[in-house]
This record gives structure tokens, C-alpha cells and sequence, in this order.
């Protein structure tokens, strides 16, 4: 059958011209798949292969710069765990040892005024060497950073003194150590024992507080 154009329509074509067209296009299909195939095959542009390359670059940058502060703040971890441990080692044989310290003090101070003034040669011996003791005792516990508090007259430093009662004295400033009943002891900024120590109240204002471990 003609069309109105002058050409048959496919109803009318014979079967083999019918056979022949659907091959045709058959062939221009799997033509075009394997042009699509081979173009996202391709190797990408000269720019695109940079780009790609220069995003790698900055993430293996990343990763190193990462790698190395961590490395670096390992190092430092360790080396101040290092250091505390040398500083902080004889911390607890120092506390024990401040028993042996306040009883050198005490039996300093409970010798009446009149056995010192008594001139034997055995007690004024006995004394000095009780204080050189304790001088040498408190020497020993300072090289290895353990350093007496006797706050007496300075701010209370909740940090480092205990307050055990308050001392009404106006000609005081409020808030300052007005008694130590006995000395406490720090090692580098750690408390080993705080100041046993009485408080003013009712004078002005205290002044600002002094740095202990100075």
C-alpha cells in the first residue's frame, strides 16, 4: 500500500525490505552502546586528572599533619608523666616523714623558757642538737620539693590552710591567718598536709592572696 507521501508503508513492504530496515537499526543501536562504553572509558581530561590528584595530595597532607601533632602531643604527654613522677615520687614517704618533723618542733617549743636559760652545758647541747636536726630534716624535704607553710598573717588560701575556728581581732584584716596551729607542707603544687590555722574576723578587707608554692 502507498502512502500519501509516495512511499509504502511497512505493511506493505515486502518481508525481507522489513527484515533488512530492523537489522539496520539494530546495528545503528549496539553502534551508539559501544560509542557510549568507549566514552566513559576514556581517560578523563588532562585537567580533571590534576584536580583528582591534587584532592589526593591534600587529604595524605591531612593525614600526615594529623599524624604528627599526635605524635607530638604523645610525646609531650609522656614527657610531663615523666617529669610528675620525678617530682611527685617521695611524696608519700615525704608525708610520712612530717610526723617526724612536727615532733622535733614540739619537743623544741615544750622546753620551759628557764631550761634554755639554765646554762648546763647538756641541755644548751641537747637543744642544739634537736634544732639541727630539724634544720637539716626540713632541708633534706626541701631539695626534693617538699616546702613548709606557716602562713601566719598572710590571706586564707582555702587551697593550702584548714580553717579550725575564727579569731574576733579588729586590728586584723578579715580573712587573715591570724594563728597556725600547725604548719602544713605542699610538694611542687601539691598539698601534702594543709595549715592547721585560725582566721580573723571583724577588721577591713584582706589584701589579695600570695602564691604558696612561690
Amino acid at each position: 500500500m502507498i502512502g500519501t507521501d509516495g512511499t509504502m508503508s511497512d505493511k506493505t513492504k515486502p518481508a525481507a525490505q522489513a527484515s533488512s530496515d530492523t537489522a539496520a537499526d539494530l546495528d545503528f543501536s549496539q553502534a551508539t552502546a559501544e560509542a557510549v562504553a568507549e566514552a566513559a572509558a576514556a581517560p578523563p581530561p588532562a585537567s580533571e586528572a590534576l584536580a583528582k590528584l591534587e584532592a589526593e595530595n591534600a587529604e595524605l597532607r591531612d593525614r600526615l599533619l594529623r599524624a604528627i601533632a599526635e605524635t607530638d602531643n604523645t610525646r609531650r604527654r609522656g614527657e610531663r608523666e615523666l617529669a610528675d613522677a620525678r617530682s611527685y615520687a617521695i611524696a608519700k614517704f615525704a608525708g610520712d616523714m612530717l610526723g617526724v618533723a612536727d615532733n622535733m618542733g614540739r619537743a623544741l617549743t615544750s622546753l620551759p623558757p628557764e631550761a634554755r636559760d639554765s646554762g648546763d652545758p647538756i641541755i644548751k647541747a641537747l637543744i642544739e642538737g634537736a634544732e639541727l636536726t630539724e634544720r637539716e630534716m626540713l632541708r633534706a624535704l626541701e631539695k626534693h620539693g617538699v616546702k613548709r607553710i606557716d602562713p601566719k598573717g598572710e590571706k586564707f588560701d582555702p587551697n593550702f590552710h584548714q580553717a579550725i575556728f575564727e579569731v574576733p581581732d579588729p586590728s586584723l584584716a578579715n580573712g587573715t591567718v591570724a594563728q597556725v596551729m600547725q604548719v602544713g607542707y605542699v610538694i611542687g603544687t601539691r598539698v601534702l598536709r594543709p595549715a592547721m590555722v585560725g582566721v580573723a574576723r571583724g577588721g577591713p578587707k584582706a589584701e589579695a592572696s600570695i602564691d604558696k608554692t612561690a
